[in-house]
């Protein structure tokens, strides 16, 4: 992070501006809309300027730039289309430690404007760290359009509530759930129909309701990796939960979504690791949910697909808790999109079936007739330590050896690598490779396609074909 996002408080504290143009006019309309007391150097003023100071608003000194003129000021902004002079201003801040902007030069700031959507008392900035300020803005403008203007007088509503909600709710964690109720009741609607008296009465009433705050779980899908992959309903939980009850297959750049303050709890299994048992992990939800607290149960892919999302739900229902499931895009659609594999195409896969390599609890064993019909496609899940089984299963029942296979490893990241090769190499390409778990396995004749449809990351040095002719 290269520069920390901080809201200055500016009201009646002295702020130099050096220069007085057009550039200089637009620092100035910021910082006297923020309450700074403003004062001028420059030789000549922008017309703007003059009338301000017939008004009172701003302080003019027609002079040259001089270091002494920084004394007293809080920060101070250079704005001059002359780079000694702000070159000067930016080693004269330095030199007493000043906060100082020079206009459209990142190297000479040691603070930036960010691009600010306005709905004050609520604000928000975005910066590029200097680096894309026309993309800043560009993303200000999307928000513009999806940020409503209710939310000015509604974040004055409630800040103006915050002193009586803090003296009738102990703790941080109760007031957070008090205002989360507020955020989903007609407190709301009423603002945005200009109702202020109304959503005022309806915010005491609430304030003032004596309403045992009530646990759920909410079974949330994590997708295979990539953020982006995240639906909308499962990042509002993760900014909604108390606490998240997460496995090792959801990704780093996913848990840092989650509400800062939030409890992070991992539950997750891996091979050759130590982890929770199911049995614990279905107490725990059990036991935060009666605790009162709202938890997400965040798992990676999507809870219901290989995820015991069923298993967890069940051992709610006696206690009356209540739950809901978020859907998440599973390993084998992310994965297979990613890696540029169509899971079905009229020409080579009419139907895909979705597999574990995990045996049953009985040692029971799959019906490899079935999976080994050839115009179909396998996506097999957790099938890295089982992988010589499967492929001399998948052989015995009559699939071609030449049947192509790919294997994914950490599919949709920035890390992800992709092996293509036949079902005969399988379990060798996983050697050759060292391919770590997540892996995903595809086993069918649309991997064919995969050299030519893959579109994401290196996918042009990691098929087994250019692997072997590097090593000739």
């Amino acid at each position: 992070m290269q520069y920390l996002p901080i809201f200055a408080q500016l009201q009646q504290r002295p702020v130099l501006l050096v220069g007085a143009g057009l550039v200089a006019l637009r620092k100035a309309n910021t910082l006297l809309s923020a309450g700074a007391r403003l004062t001028v150097v420059s030789t000549e003023f922008h017309a703007d300027f003059l009338h301000w100071q017939q008004q009172g608003k701003v302080q003019l000194i027609q002079a040259e730039f001089a270091a002494e003129q920084l004394n007293g000021q809080f920060l101070v902004v250079a704005a001059t289309d002359k780079d000694a002079v702000n070159q000067a201003v930016f080693q004269a801040a330095e030199a007493r430690q000043m906060l100082v902007n020079t206009v459209d030069d990142q190297p000479l700031c040691s603070f930036i404007f960010p691009a600010i959507v306005d709905r004050s008392p609520l604000l928000v900035a975005i910066s590029s760290g200097g680096a894309a300020p026309v993309l800043a803005r560009r993303i200000r403008e999307k928000l513009e359009s999806l940020l409503p203007q209710y939310l000015g007088p509604l974040s004055q509503l409630v800040g103006n509530f915050r002193s009586q909600v803090k003296q009738k709710l102990d703790g941080f964690a109760a007031r957070r759930q008090f205002w989360e109720k507020v955020f989903n009741s007609a407190v709301v609607r009423d603002v945005q129909a200009g109702r202020l008296e109304a959503a005022q009465h309806q915010l005491e009433q609430l304030l003032h309701s004596e309403q045992p705050e009530q646990g759920e779980v909410w079974l949330v899908g994590a997708g295979p990796g990539d953020p982006e992959l995240l639906t909308l309903k499962a990042l509002q939980c993760m900014q909604q939960a108390d606490v998240v009850v997460y496995d090792y297959l959801v990704s780093e750049p996913i848990l840092q979504l989650v509400r800062r303050d939030a409890e992070l709890i991992c539950v997750g299994k891996k091979a050759g690791a130590h982890s929770v048992s199911q049995e614990d992990t279905n107490n725990l939800l059990v036991s935060l949910a009666l605790s009162g607290k709202k938890v997400c149960r965040l798992k990676g892919g999507d809870p219901f697909i290989f995820g015991r999302g069923a298993e967890e739900i069940e051992v709610l229902l006696p206690h009356k808790i209540a739950f809901q499931v978020v859907p998440g895009i599973t390993a084998a659609a992310g994965c297979a999109a990613y890696a540029g594999i169509a899971l079905t195409h009229r020409d080579y896969a009419q139907t895909v079936q979705f597999v574990t390599g995990h045996c049953r609890k009985d040692g029971t064993e799959p019906d490899w007739n079935s999976l080994a019909k050839a115009n179909q496609t396998l996506a097999i899940y957790m099938g890295l330590m089982k992988a010589d089984h499967i492929q001399q299963q998948l052989l015995q029942a009559g699939r071609a050896a030449q049947t192509p296979v790919a294997i994914i490893e950490n599919g949709t990241r920035p890390e992800q690598r992709v092996f293509t090769g036949q079902l005969a190499e399988l379990a060798e390409l996983i050697e050759q490779h060292q391919v770590q778990s997540p892996a995903l396995l595809i086993i069918g004749e649309v991997v064919a396609l995969q050299s030519q449809l893959a579109w994401f990351g290196d996918h042009t040095s990691q098929s087994a074909p250019a692997a072997l002719l590097n090593q000739l």
